[in-house]
C-alpha cells in the first residue's frame, strides 16, 4: 500500500513539474510574441533619405553617404534567378525558416568549434536585413537578441518575396554600389530585369567579400565564385545541370554604366566620420545619413586609395596555422594638424563593419617602449648611449625576460631600442618610477587604466589593452611634430544643407616632450628602421623612423605571436598598422618572423611609398652631433670588442703556454723517473 501511495505521489509530482514547465514555456512564448509584436519594422519601406556629402582636405567631393536604401526596384523587376542565386549562397533554408534558422545556426556553430574560431556565420537573410537597417554591427549579445526579434517581426510583416527583394535593394555589392539596381549598372551596365543567370550568380557571389571578389579587381577569382554559386543553385534544384554548364561558358562581359562615382566610397573613413560626428558633436548616425549635411574632412584621397589598394591583396598579410589570412587595420595622419589622411578598418571592409582602425582593443607591445619609457627617460636626463641593465632581475614576483631569452649584462639605450630588449626597458621604468610612464600615457591620449594597467610589464612592455592604430598614430605624431600633439580627427567642419555651420574642429596643441628629447628618440627610431627590426619599412630616398611591436600568445608560445604592430613616420606622415586575429585561438596565431621581416612594417612601406609618390622629400633634421656620438660609440664599442678579443686571445695563449709547460714538466718528470729506474737496475746488477 505504502509503495503504491509513494508511486502515486511521484506521478502527481511529475505531472505538476511538467505542468509548471509547460506553463513557463507558454508564458515565455507569449512574452516573446508580445515583444515581437511591439517591434516596428515599417522603416524598411520608408522614403529615401537625402544624401550627406563628404569633402576631402582640398574641398573636393570625396563620398556621398546615406542609409543603404538607395534606388530600390520593385520585386517584379528583379529576375527570379537573382533571388535564387542569393538564397543558394547566403541562406539555403530561406524559404523554410521563419527568420531564424536553428539548423543553419547549429551547423555554423559546429563548423566554428571545429575550426577553433569564427569562420562561418549562421545569420539568415532576414536577420541580415534587420541588422543592416535597424542595428549596428557590434558583436554583442544584446545586438544578436535584437536581431532575432526584429527578424521574427519582419517575417510576420512581409512575405518571403518582399524580404528577398528588400534585402537585394539594401545589400552592398562593392565599388560603391548599394542595392541590386546600382550593382547591375556598375558591373554590367544593365537594369536588374535584364541580368542573365551567369550575371546574377556573379553578383550573388560578391556579397560575402565585395572588394576581394569584385570582377573589376580579380576576374579569375570572381568567375570561380560565380561557378560555385551556380553549383549551389543546381544542388538546391533551382536550375538544371544544362543551365549550369551554359552559364559557366558565358563570357564575363564587364561594362559600367555611368553612376555617381562618389556614392559609398571610402567606407572605413566614412564610418569613422559618422562615429566622430556623434562622439564629438552630438550629431547622430541617423541624422547624418538622412540630413543632407556637408561634411568637410581631413581626407587625402591619394592616401586612402593607397591603403585600399594594399589591403585588397591578401598576399600582403601573413596566415595563421589554420591557413586563415590574418586581419589588419591602419591609420595615416598628418602630424602637423592631427588630421586623419586615411584609414582602413580591415581586409574586405564593408560599410558599418567593426572598424579596427579606431575601435580595436589590443595591447601595443614594444611600440609603447619609446612613448612610455625611453622618451620620459631622456626628459629625466638619461642619454642615448647611457648603459642600462640587461641582467637577470626580479621585481617582486615579476621577472622579465628578453625575447632572445639571453642577457648581456648591460647595453646602451640605443641598442636596447634597436633590438627591443625587455629587461632594460623594465629596469629603466623601475628606476624612474612607474608614474613617469603613466603620466606620459595620459598626455599622449593612450587609454591606460590607472588601476588595472599600473604594472611594470603593462607600461614598459605595452601589455595594456584598449589600443587601436588611431591611438598609436596619434601618440607617435609627437615625434614628427617636435614633441607637440594635436588631437587626431577627421572632421574639419559640418554644415547643414542650407550652409549653416553646426560643428567645427578647434585645434589645440599640447607639448608632451621637449624638442631635444624628441630628436634623440627620433635618432634611435630611425636606427630601428635602418639597422633593426623595422628594415621592411625602408623607403628609398626618404627618412623613415619607427618601431615594431608584438605580443605573446595566451600560452606564451615562443614560436608565435598574437599581435604584430608597426608605428612609423616621415616628416610628413605618421602611420600605425596592426596585424592579428579578432579572436586568438591555437590555430589563429601569427608566426614569428626572425630578423627584420616585420609584415606590418612592410604594409607601412607599401602604403606610404605610394601615398608620398611625387611629394617633396623632407628631412627629420636630426643634429649632426647625434651621428657623431653614434660614430664615437661605435668606435668605443669596436675598441672594447677588440680589447676583449685581445684578452681572449691572450688568455688562449696563456692557457696554451701553461699547457705546454705542464707537458714539459710532465716530460721531465717522466725522464727523471726513467733515469731513476735505470740507475736502480744498474745498482741491482752490481
Amino acid at each position: 500500500m505504502a509503495e503504491r501511495a509513494s508511486k502515486s505521489k511521484r506521478k502527481v509530482s511529475l505531472r505538476a513539474v511538467l505542468l509548471i514547465a509547460g506553463l513557463l514555456a507558454l508564458i515565455i512564448l507569449l512574452g516573446m510574441q508580445l515583444y515581437i509584436n511591439t517591434r516596428d519594422v515599417s522603416a524598411l519601406t520608408d522614403p529615401l533619405p537625402q544624401s550627406s556629402v563628404l569633402y576631402d582636405r582640398d574641398g573636393e567631393v570625396a563620398s556621398r553617404i546615406t542609409s543603404n536604401q538607395i534606388e530600390g526596384v520593385p520585386s517584379d523587376e528583379i529576375p527570379e534567378v537573382m533571388k535564387q542565386a542569393v538564397v543558394a549562397v547566403e541562406d539555403q533554408r530561406f524559404y523554410e525558416h521563419d527568420g531564424f534558422d536553428f539548423v543553419g545556426t547549429l551547423r555554423a556553430l559546429t563548423t566554428n568549434v571545429k575550426a577553433g574560431g569564427y569562420v562561418q556565420g549562421g545569420s539568415t537573410i532576414t536577420q541580415q536585413l534587420a541588422k543592416n537597417v535597424f542595428l549596428s554591427h557590434d558583436k554583442t549579445l544584446k545586438r544578436k537578441a535584437d536581431e532575432f526579434f526584429l527578424a521574427k517581426k519582419v517575417e510576420k510583416s512581409y512575405s518571403k518575396d518582399q524580404i528577398i527583394s528588400l534585402y537585394l535593394n539594401q545589400i552592398y555589392f562593392g565599388e560603391g554600389a548599394w542595392g541590386i539596381k546600382r550593382a547591375a549598372a556598375v558591373y554590367f551596365a544593365k537594369d536588374p530585369k535584364d541580368l542573365t543567370l551567369a550575371e546574377s550568380a556573379t553578383l550573388a557571389g560578391l556579397i560575402k567579400a565585395p572588394s576581394a571578389l569584385s570582377p573589376l579587381n580579380n576576374e579569375e577569382r570572381s568567375i570561380q565564385r560565380r561557378n560555385l554559386v551556380l553549383s549551389l543553385m543546381h544542388q538546391q534544384g533551382f536550375i538544371t545541370a544544362e543551365e549550369v554548364e551554359a552559364a559557366k561558358k558565358e563570357e564575363l562581359k564587364l561594362e559600367t554604366r555611368h553612376v555617381d562615382p562618389h556614392k559609398g566610397k571610402y567606407p572605413s573613413f566614412t564610418d569613422y566620420i559618422i562615429d566622430e560626428a556623434e562622439r564629438m558633436y552630438g550629431i547622430s548616425e541617423s541624422e547624418l545619413l538622412a540630413g543632407g549635411y556637408r561634411i568637410y574632412t581631413t581626407l587625402e584621397p591619394k592616401v586612402q586609395e593607397a591603403l585600399e589598394k594594399v589591403y585588397a591583396d591578401p598576399a600582403n598579410f601573413p596566415t595563421g596555422k589554420s591557413g586563415e589570412v590574418a586581419q589588419s587595420s591602419g591609420v595615416l595622419l598628418d602630424p602637423k594638424t592631427g588630421g586623419i589622411l586615411g584609414m582602413i578598418g580591415g581586409r574586405d571592409y564593408q560599410f558599418r563593419d567593426f572598424n579596427r582602425a579606431s575601435k580595436l582593443k589590443k595591447p601595443p607591445g614594444s611600440t609603447a617602449k619609446p612613448l612610455l619609457v625611453y622618451t620620459p627617460a631622456l626628459e629625466e636626463g638619461y642619454d642615448v648611449y647611457d648603459m642600462l641593465n640587461d641582467s637577470p632581475t626580479e621585481f617582486g614576483d615579476y621577472k622579465p625576460q628578453n625575447h632572445t631569452l639571453d642577457f648581456r649584462g648591460e647595453v646602451s639605450m640605443y641598442d636596447a631600442v634597436l633590438n627591443s630588449y625587455n629587461i632594460p626597458a623594465v629596469s629603466l621604468l623601475y628606476d624612474m618610477g612607474i608614474q613617469k610612464g603613466m603620466d606620459a600615457a595620459k598626455k599622449l591620449y593612450l587609454p591606460v587604466d590607472e588601476k588595472e594597467d599600473r604594472t611594470l610589464g603593462n607600461i614598459a612592455l605595452g601589455g595594456f589593452h584598449g589600443v587601436s592604430p588611431k591611438h598609436m598614430a596619434e601618440a607617435y605624431s609627437v615625434y614628427a611634430n617636435n614633441g607637440e600633439i594635436i588631437e587626431s580627427h577627421g572632421i574639419v567642419k559640418i554644415e547643414t544643407v542650407t550652409g549653416k555651420e553646426v560643428a567645427s574642429f578647434e585645434e589645440e596643441k599640447e607639448r608632451v616632450f621637449s624638442e631635444e628629447a624628441v630628436q634623440k628618440m627620433n635618432f634611435m627610431l630611425k636606427g630601428v628602421v635602418e639597422e633593426g627590426s623595422g628594415k621592411n619599412a625602408i623607403i628609398d630616398g626618404r627618412e623613415v623612423a619607427g618601431k615594431t611591436g608584438s605580443t605573446q600568445t595566451a600560452d606564451n608560445n615562443h614560436g608565435a605571436t598574437s599581435n604584430q604592430w608597426f608605428v612609423g613616420f616621415t616628416p610628413q606622415i605618421v602611420g600605425a598598422f596592426w596585424i592579428g586575429f579578432d579572436k586568438e585561438s591555437a590555430d589563429n596565431v601569427l608566426p614569428i618572423i626572425s630578423g627584420a621581416g616585420s609584415p606590418s612594417a612592410k604594409v607601412f612601406q607599401q602604403v606610404v611609398s605610394e601615398a608620398l609618390e611625387g611629394e617633396p622629400v623632407e628631412s627629420l633634421n636630426l643634429p649632426a652631433s647625434l651621428q657623431k656620438k653614434k660614430d664615437f660609440a661605435k668606435k668605443e664599442e669596436k675598441k672594447k670588442a677588440q680589447e676583449q678579443q685581445s684578452k681572449k686571445e691572450q688568455k688562449k695563449k696563456d692557457e696554451k703556454k701553461r699547457e705546454e709547460n705542464k707537458k714539459k714538466e710532465h716530460k721531465k718528470k717522466e725522464e727523471k723517473k726513467k733515469e731513476r729506474g735505470k740507475k736502480k737496475d744498474r745498482d741491482d746488477d752490481d
